[in-house]
């Protein structure tokens, strides 16, 4: 009954989890499903539900988005639970892998592709490649061996400081707009010109660098700055953007003093800008990604005035070229692509 939802809502919410655990899994467990399906009946808004279960917002629109009964348009949590459980069986197949196999991924490792990548880039061409686990296993047995395919993964669980301390760089940011004013649509990933932004400090604070994501195609635009001021954050922020400045919504930024001319930028571009809640890091995950992503070129250490521009083009060139895989292992600029042209279409339609 109606009540009985009611109940378990109320109950849901009260024995949720803290905030600083949202981010700890993106992987929906069976009483979740069974949960979501009982709040959307309430009806209970996406956030709210993302609250009481226990995950970020993002999981929860992305679990109702890919889990929609055909004819009736809801949320099936029956269709959810058989797609998981047809994930879970496909990864215990056991697996031959073939020269050609072993030559592909020697090849695609050296241009920087994680197993992931690689697998997922190979099947979406059509070509046969074994799971992501069996190639982490072929290069530790190759590790054993004496070999040095390992070298070309990227390190994982790192933690790169970038302001120097916790607090560094934060304080009060005049006409600052919270995150929680920004549109339901955003959350959602499918529109271009939804942007992230933040900056990388180098070592002693020597230069820095400026990158700017875009939520649904992964594509990101880097630049050198000349210092980490908010008015040549500013600057160089606008003229980066200045292509797409007809394509873009909103901007969203963590707290940091560089970002104080907020309002400036949002005036020359014509979009909305808005702000994280202080040390949530989270609610800009593609741009902490990606600052990770930077990292395997530019290693923590590294004196950021050395950087010539140059490197720093090659290194966007390198990002926006890899596939992805949010993106179905589509590369941003090709994700970036297919959205431009599937608008074009809907425009002239």
């Amino acid at each position: 009954s109606h009540s009985e939802w009611i109940k378990f809502a109320i109950f849901a919410l009260i024995v949720r989890p803290k905030k600083k655990k949202l981010q700890m899994s993106k992987h929906i467990t069976e009483e979740q499903r069974y949960a979501i399906s009982m709040m959307l009946q309430i009806p209970m808004s996406k956030k709210a539900i993302a609250e009481a279960i226990g995950v970020d917002k993002s999981t929860v629109y992305r679990e109702i988005k890919r889990n929609c009964d055909a004819r009736s348009g809801s949320y099936s949590m029956e269709l959810a639970q058989r797609k998981a459980d047809r994930r879970k069986q496909q990864k215990h197949r056991k697996e031959v892998l073939t020269p050609a196999m072993r030559k592909r991924i020697i090849k695609l490792l050296k241009k920087g592709f994680s197993p992931e990548q690689i697998v997922g880039r190979s099947r979406l061409e059509g070509i046969a490649m074994v799971s992501h686990e069996t190639i982490y296993r072929w290069i530790w047995e190759d590790k054993r061996r004496g070999g040095k395919l390992h070298k070309y993964l990227r390190r994982q669980g790192r933690r790169y400081a970038k302001r120097g301390s916790k607090n560094a760089g934060r304080g009060f940011i005049p006409g600052r707009v919270d995150i929680d004013e920004r549109p339901e649509i955003v959350e959602l990933k499918e529109r271009f010109g939804d942007l992230e932004i933040d900056t990388i400090i180098g070592k002693n604070h020597k230069g820095a660098i400026l990158t700017i994501n875009d939520r649904a195609t992964s594509r990101v635009w880097i630049r050198k700055l000349s210092g980490k001021e908010a008015i040549p954050v500013a600057k160089i922020a606008v003229w980066a953007l200045r292509k797409v400045k007809n394509l873009i919504h909103t901007i969203t930024a963590d707290n940091g003093k560089e970002f104080a001319k907020h309002e400036e930028i949002a005036q020359k571009l014509e979009i909305k800008f808005y702000f994280c809640k202080p040390y949530h890091s989270w609610e800009r995950g593609a741009n902490e990604n990606t600052n990770g992503l930077i990292r395997q070129y530019i290693p923590k250490g590294k004196d950021f005035s050395e950087v010539t521009n140059k490197q720093i083009k090659w290194i966007e060139n390198k990002l926006n070229n890899r596939p992805r895989k949010r993106l179905g292992y589509l590369t941003p600029n090709e994700k970036f692509k297919q959205i431009i042209n599937q608008n074009s279409v809907a425009f002239a339609s």
